[in-house]
């Protein structure tokens, strides 16, 4: 039996993960899958694959790229998730923001530098015509970090995924000013090095046994299956989930679009994100 750590955001996209874990049909393969929850999303997944405290991430596509580009020991071996992430952006209920241009030069609250928020906030910045030089940053760590700091004023928005925070604009914690998609899909999953070296058809394993449950839910029709189960997990009305299923496209196994990761990476440059260009090979495995 082999033993690897997966870690991911404790959001209602992982549920496949979860259901094929507790299906045992990892377990069925030869591999014992240990899950482990992230609330503070992608950068604290990027510090774990460093440390080697996970062995495989299913992450935001930006967020991994940069770290990639920083060093990280790791490749995007398949897509996750084809569709964009729609990301909410949001301040407290009780501020007097309004509009987009009320935020201007504003404090962002990220999860941490190099996160999904963080990534996703220079976005919106670029897509509002904002000088980025002049952006501010707290960092929150995760999602009650971010809720704590706007409603205490140590921050002024935050992004983070639509449907995730659709209870909060409900109950009047926060209120949503605006959307911002991801100019990219959403997530990948990432291996650290030392894995796809020593456990290769173990990895081959893992995504034959995942692909095979995100068939399950490649039209609407099979994942209407699933809304009930999809809303009582993670606290989510049965028409926001509806709405959720809708927008999203999961992949199946189609292998990684090494175009794609070199767009992604030249868009993150375009965004100061990151400073120039690596060869696609040590970003994405061969």
């Amino acid at each position: 039996m082999t033993e690897l750590t997966i870690g991911g955001v404790p959001e209602h996209f992982n549920m496949p993960w979860h259901m094929a874990i507790e299906n045992n049909e990892f377990t069925k393969e030869g591999i014992e899958l240990n899950w482990k929850d992230f609330p503070g999303g992608t950068g604290a997944m990027c510090k774990a694959l460093r440390d080697e405290s996970i062995d495989v991430a299913v992450l935001l596509t930006e967020g991994i790229i940069k770290d990639i580009t920083n060093g990280n020991p790791s490749k995007i071996i398949q897509t996750y998730v084809n569709s964009p992430l729609l990301w909410g952006v949001h301040v407290a209920a009780e501020s007097g923001y309004n509009s987009m241009n009320d935020l201007i030069d504003k404090t962002a609250a990220i999860s941490r530098y190099d996160s999904g928020s963080h990534l996703l906030s220079i976005v919106n910045a670029k897509n509002n015509g904002w000088n980025t030089e002049n952006m501010k940053f707290e960092v929150v760590q995760n999602l009650n970090g971010g809720i704590d700091a706007l409603i205490n004023g140590a921050a002024d928005y935050f992004l983070w995924e639509h449907f995730t925070t659709k209870p909060l604009v409900d109950n009047g914690t926060f209120r949503r000013i605006e959307n911002c998609p991801s100019p990219w899909p959403c997530f990948v999953i990432a291996v650290r090095d030392e894995i796809l070296e020593k456990h290769p058809e173990a990895i081959k394993k893992i995504l034959r046994v995942i692909n095979s449950r995100l068939k399950k839910l490649s039209t609407f029709a099979k994942k209407e299956r699933y809304i009930d189960l999809f809303a009582q997990q993670y606290n989510l009305e049965r028409e926001d989930v509806k709405n959720w299923l809708i927008i999203t496209e999961w992949n199946q196994g189609k292998p990684i679009s090494r175009s794609l990761i070199k767009s992604v990476q030249n868009k993150l440059i375009d965004l100061n994100v990151i400073e120039s260009s690596i060869d696609i090979d040590k970003l994405v495995k061969k």
